[in-house]
Order: C-alpha cells, then sequence, then structure tokens
C-alpha cells in the first residue's frame, strides 16, 4: 500500500494495488468482488482501475480508520483462500 494523502489520523486515503501471480487464479473482475466483500462494510472503497492481472482501489481513511486498520484487513483478506494467487504489490 502507498502511503499517499495526508497522515494526520482519520484523513486522506491509501492505495492498493493487488496483482494476479498465478495464471490459474480468478481474474481481476471476480477478485474484486471477493476482496471487497472481505473488508468491513463501512469503509468508502474506490474502484481506479480493474483488469485480469491487476486491481486498483483506493479506500477512504474517515472516522475511526487509522492506515493500521486497512493494512491489516488487506493482509487479512489476501491471505483468505478466495484471493488465493494475488498478492498487494509494493
Amino acid at each position: 500500500m502507498s502511503r499517499r494523502g495526508d497522515t494526520a489520523y482519520g484523513t486522506g486515503h491509501v492505495d492498493l494495488v493487488a496483482v494476479r501471480r498465478d495464471g490459474t487464479a480468478a481474474t481481476g473482475e471476480t477478485t474484486v468482488v471477493r476482496l471487497l466483500s472481505l473488508l468491513p462494510a463501512h469503509w468508502l472503497c474506490t474502484l481506479r482501475s480493474v483488469g485480469p492481472d491487476r486491481i486498483d482501489l483506493r479506500i477512504d481513511l474517515g472516522g475511526h480508520i487509522d492506515r493500521g486498520a486497512v493494512r491489516r484487513a488487506v493482509a487479512g483478506a489476501l491471505a483468505d483462500r478466495a484471493l488465493d494467487g494475488w498478492t498487494e504489490e509494493r
């Protein structure tokens, strides 16, 4: 995850880029639905782009959401078997 945006708690955003590392894994169109379903429903997520091998997602930091919470939630989601073959691009 990049650390763009403001550094204050609850402001700015986190950009997430996930890439398919296994050609047998589900494509981005399917994976983005799975990924979003594994993140907290109250988070404001904006899909910036999606392709067969790459997902670019922006997660707004607001209220009680901080970068650490986003990193933990994304790591947990990417560890789910439904997202096997996908990893966060750093």
